[in-house]
């Protein structure tokens, strides 16, 4: 069955796990090829794993199983020579780009170590990682003529801050508002050339970033806070497929005249 995307070609950054595998799958299931990069190393300053490349090459086997194809390769988003190198292999094997999801992302939390680290880190993969994702895409989407759309994820932290005294928590927050101001920005350039920008806003989604000890253990602690970091449904954390699915919309020929916009994917976190 054809899907509705047919054809088309999209570059996704954070693609080994999360959200970023669940991106990947629910557009090859939609007739999207993937180019699909991540870091499959670990970074100093968390105090977590970060993607494999392991997880990755699972990644594109499952692409390959809704009768896709996934080309990808290792890049630090803050290294915008290495993600261009896995973009161009891409761009180079497939022949365009229709779909830009800037996916990367960290958060540190619990006892910090080195907080000037922390916070560089997170904003430097946040908010220039988004950029340079931008940069080594964005010139082959306009090159098509076709239009496109270009996805950035932030988080429901770029609507509504909560209380933390962590430095990559604070930083979090304001890399995640930076990036509306940059996708409002984009959404007005390029609106002309029918290149859609929108920011989504998840809250806790299920991925190697929220389920680890040390964010159960920051939880455990975080007593009356627990209360302001709720969603109004009774729904206490989301699944990464809910995500994709908002986002296969999105970048639909249906949302063709959606641009601009901050999708609260957040089951009612931003109302309360």
């Amino acid at each position: 069955m054809t899907g509705k995307l047919e054809g088309r070609v999209a570059f996704i950054t954070g693609a080994a796990r999360g959200q970023g595998r669940a991106h990947a799958v629910r557009l090859a299931r939609e007739g999207v090829d993937i180019i699909g990069v991540d870091i499959c190393a670990d970074i100093p300053s968390m105090n977590y794993p970060c993607g494999t490349w392991a997880e990755l090459e699972e990644t594109a086997d499952l692409v390959g199983k809704e009768g896709r194809r996934a080309i990808i390769g290792r890049a630090d988003v803050r290294d915008q020579a290495a993600l261009r190198a896995v973009f161009d292999e891409g761009y180079a094997a497939f022949g365009r780009v229709d779909i830009i999801l800037a996916n990367a992302g960290i958060l540190r939390v619990g006892d910090s170590v080195d907080p000037a680290r922390e916070w560089q880190d997170t904003i430097d993969i946040l908010l220039t990682g988004t950029f340079n994702t931008v940069q080594v895409a964005l010139p082959r989407l306009r090159e098509g003529g076709r239009g496109g759309s270009i996805v950035i994820t932030s988080s429901s932290a770029g609507l509504k801050g909560t209380a933390s005294e962590e430095p990559s928590a604070q930083a979090y927050t304001a890399a995640k508002r930076g990036l509306v101001g940059y996708m409002q920005v984009l959404a007005n350039q390029y609106a002309a050339e029918m290149i859609r920008v929108n920011t989504i806003h998840p809250t806790g989604v299920v991925s190697g970033m929220t389920m680890n000890a040390a964010m159960q253990a920051a939880m455990a602690k975080a007593d009356s806070n627990v209360s302001a970091m709720q969603n109004a449904l009774p729904i206490p954390i989301l699944q990464p497929e809910d995500i994709a699915g908002a986002v296969a919309y999105l970048v639909s020929d249906e949302a063709r005249f959606i641009t601009g916009t901050q999708w609260a994917l957040d089951a009612g976190f931003s109302v309360r």
